[in-house]
């Protein structure tokens, strides 16, 4: 049986996403580095190199203008531009400059991400976002920025805050699932949020014109019969305190992979008979629809933008299955009357996963000796999709 192909407006935006920490590599200055090299590090294998695309990135937006992608998001990251207190580098803030004209060269709208889970190690060292001048500290680097940022329109401030609050910063924690996590510290959770309301005041002051917002890691939580109340108790702090924080937005970017069930006791472990994907979770397609319909609901209605969603596998046909499923979900919401203005895949390249390059969520692999890129088929597939407006399964 043939799946049936449905159509996108000609005005949504298709696209990839990367973040600077897992692709860029030798990302010194950070504490995630410090943290994958000390004596006592928790997690399998350092970041290394990465995948190099510090150095590659031309390439690498090449190869997503070329398949008909038309969005890639990238952060800039904060232990480079400022890799010792108060020390600013104009180089580094001009190599993400480039970044952004190689974007408008290849006809590529750029989304530029501020924040993304690495910080200066030198920030990190005194209490990272719990640390009595972290809104001062950020506001100074956002503020540094924000002078290559004339022209961009797409800006995330934060990503996924829910889940700097639930590592405690990011220092506890090697993988992003929800049972193995501790609870949301208060204090971080109140530092990002107002981190995130100042960063969009200056934004906007600066650069008026500009759609600001920031994304949320959403769990699409289902409750074990009889556990409701436990369920939106566990949910309120983990994920819809930040939704919530985000409502008016122009935006708000919603990140989804997996579902957690709540018991009495917190989240269950996945049942023994589920497919699961390369970091553990539980493969299913229809988290995404389910956390656009409530992040809808718990934001007020303000425009979605998918900012990350994805499989990683080893297995592309895998890959497309996942996502044309996903995009179906996407497709029934907007019919549904949600306001969803784009799609960006997780991920462009097979990146460092905080702690593995084991989980591969890439459209695009590469040679780990030479670097050489291997584009797979999903790549070219979205960028069909991208080109036509179109989503048809090619192998169902």
């Amino acid at each position: 049986m043939t799946s049936p192909a449905f159509g996108f407006p000609k005005n949504f935006i298709w696209g990839a996403a990367t973040a600077p920490h897992q692709v860029e590599g030798n990302n010194i200055a950070s504490d995630w580095w410090a943290r994958e090299h000390s004596p006592r590090t928790d997690v399998s294998e350092p970041s290394g190199d990465a995948c190099d695309s510090y150095n590659r990135y031309g390439e690498d937006i090449k190869l997503l203008a070329e398949s008909g992608l038309t969005m890639y998001r990238f952060g800039i990251e904060w232990a480079r531009i400022e890799p010792a207190e108060g020390c600013f580098s104009k180089a580094q803030l001009l190599h993400y400059r480039r970044m952004i004209d190689t974007c408008r060269e290849r006809g590529v709208e750029p989304m530029v991400t501020l924040y993304h889970f690495s910080m200066p190690l030198w920030f990190a060292a005194k209490g990272g976002w719990s640390r009595p001048d972290a809104l001062e500290k950020f506001e100074r680097y956002v503020r540094y920025v924000l002078q290559i940022l004339d022209d961009v329109t797409w800006i995330c401030t934060i990503n996924e805050p829910n889940m700097v609050a639930l590592t405690q910063g990011g220092t506890q924690g090697t993988d992003f699932i929800a049972a193995s996590l501790p609870a949301p510290d208060p204090v971080i959770s109140k530092a990002l949020v107002s981190a995130h309301h100042m960063a969009r005041g200056v934004i906007k002051e600066q650069l008026p014109e500009s759609k600001v917002g920031w994304t949320i890691a959403c769990q699409a939580f289902h409750a074990v019969p009889g556990c409701e109340k436990e369920m939106e108790e566990y949910q309120y702090p983990r994920e819809d305190y930040f939704t919530k924080e985000g409502a008016g937005d122009d935006f708000i970017g919603v990140q989804a992979y997996l579902r957690t069930f709540i018991g009495k006791n917190g989240p269950v472990p996945i049942s023994d008979a589920a497919e699961r994907t390369l970091t553990g979770w539980e493969y299913f397609p229809p988290a995404l629809g389910i956390a656009i319909r409530h992040t809808w609901e718990v934001a007020g209605h303000t425009p979605i933008f998918i900012t990350e969603n994805g499989l990683a596998t080893n297995d592309d046909r895998r890959r497309i299955d996942y996502t044309f499923d996903a995009l179906a979900d996407v497709h029934e919401a907007m019919d549904d009357g949600i306001a969803v203005l784009g799609y960006l895949h997780w991920s462009l390249l097979d990146n460092y996963e905080w702690g593995s390059f084991r989980p591969t969520f890439g459209l695009v692999g590469w040679d780990k000796k030479t670097f050489e890129r291997q584009p797979k088929p999903s790549l070219g597939w979205l960028g069909d999709i991208s080109r036509t407006h179109m989503v048809a399964h090619p192998y169902r």
